[in-house]
């Protein structure tokens, strides 16, 4: 690992994480704290792909939406308005807006296909924002002269590496420049994400082949066509499956680092607090 001892890591001049695990379990929260102890930087996956990979496609998307609008589609045509995503860390409802949910299109819904294709250019995206963080770890240090650095995943990392790999090339990459952190939720934690979310479905990135397979088996068992597929609550129980199908991927991942735990994040007062802990988990 990048910091081998507690000691290695209490007196590196430049400490680099990366967190990842369930979303909702405290990752932004954590960065969010590190970054107001003014030492830190704050490098949001998300934020990443929202801005740089899938900016266009997005803001295009919202164009293509208002164009059905007679009176916007005027004032677009002729440049009088303009139209683009106001994506923030702690607001990234355009980039969830936009994978969409599959089903029926009278309640939103995205042909399967279509579907597909927005997974596969977010897999791309997010892989080519995780292949960053050394670029932007260096320029966090060079350009704006910030000690520390750290890296804030999203929820679906874990469907694109191969942890198992002793030579997977991105947890390779990753583990080179920062120290992963896994943020470990416990049950309740998970029962509490399923009831959020079930009362507020929002759209998810899955790995494709558990995607064709949860999709296949829904439309069976409930012998339903495509078009029929109600977009909510398709996902609503595809999230509980998500879930524990990412469980023991994360579970392998902690292996190329460590592993804190949801409470212990909450319990956090500020950047020392943050310190100890991964002290405590180091030799």
């Amino acid at each position: 690992m990048l910091y081998p001892t507690a000691d290695a890591w209490r007196v590196a001049p430049h400490r680099k994480v990366l967190v990842f695990g369930m979303s909702g379990l405290g990752k932004t929260h954590l960065a969010g704290l590190l970054r107001r102890s003014g030492d830190w930087f704050h490098y949001s996956i998300d934020y990443r792909i929202g801005t740089r990979y899938l900016g266009e496609t997005i803001a295009d998307n919202a164009k293509a939406e208002a164009m059905k609008v007679p009176f916007l589609r005027d004032l677009l045509l002729s440049d009088s308005i303009y139209i683009g995503s106001n994506i923030t860390f702690e607001n990234l409802h355009p980039v969830a807006t936009w994978l969409g949910k599959p089903g029926d299109p009278a309640k939103g819904g995205l042909p399967m296909a279509e579907y597909a294709n927005r997974q596969e250019a977010f897999r791309q995206a997010e892989i080519a924002a995780l292949n960053d963080t050394a670029h932007f770890a260096s320029r966090a240090q060079t350009l704006y002269g910030y000690d520390h650095f750290i890296c804030d995943t999203g929820g679906s990392i874990c469907e694109w590496v191969d942890a198992s790999d002793p030579e997977d090339p991105l947890l390779t990459a990753l583990s080179r420049e920062c120290l992963l952190i896994w943020i470990k939720g416990d049950a309740a934690h998970q029962e509490k994400l399923i009831r959020r979310f079930d009362a507020a479905p929002k759209p998810m990135a899955y790995q494709p082949e558990f995607l064709s397979s949860v999709w296949s088996d829904y439309l069976d068992r409930k012998s339903l066509n495509e078009t029929d597929v109600d977009p909510d609550a398709f996902i609503r129980e595809t999230y509980a499956a998500a879930l524990s199908h990412r469980q023991p991927r994360y579970e392998a991942m902690s292996h190329w680092g460590v592993t804190i735990t949801a409470d212990q994040i909450a319990a956090l007062d500020g950047e020392q607090d943050f310190v100890d802990l991964i002290a405590g988990c180091l030799p």
